[in-house]
């Protein structure tokens, strides 16, 4: 599996990378599309959405199951990859770049509230 280090994760298996107007993108792990299978249907949140940290916010679901996206920190969604959502077998393909959706996060030092790549892959590896 892969888990690149320039990224940040959570326990719940979603990925989120820092981009430079101060937003993030965010989708699920390589781990995580492995264990689902097919991805058939992505459910974002919707745009100006508020996120719960640990709280449901979207929906993922393959010929298998459907799991639940949990929001990373605490924010605002502030756009949707549509692309993904018309064509979520992306996901399956190129889990790092098939971002779902993008937030501003209200946290402050987010960085210290994700895990970092090797924080994720030791609890992946364990798993």
């Amino acid at each position: 599996m892969q888990t690149p280090s320039s990224l940040f994760y959570s326990a719940q298996h979603l990925w989120a990378k820092p981009l430079a107007d101060g937003t993030w993108e965010a989708g699920i792990t390589d781990y995580a599309q492995d264990l689902l299978g097919d991805i058939v249907f992505v459910d974002a949140p919707a745009i100006g959405s508020a996120l719960i940290a640990g709280q449901p916010c979207g929906l993922v679901e393959s010929v298998k199951t459907g799991s639940d996206l949990h929001a990373l920190v605490n924010g605002e969604v502030t756009a949707i990859n549509q692309d993904v959502i018309d064509t979520p077998e992306q996901i399956n393909d190129h889990p790092y770049k098939a971002w779902i959706f993008k937030f501003k996060s209200s946290d402050t030092d987010i960085e210290n509230k994700l895990l970092s790549a090797e924080v994720y892959k030791a609890l992946t590896d364990n798993a």
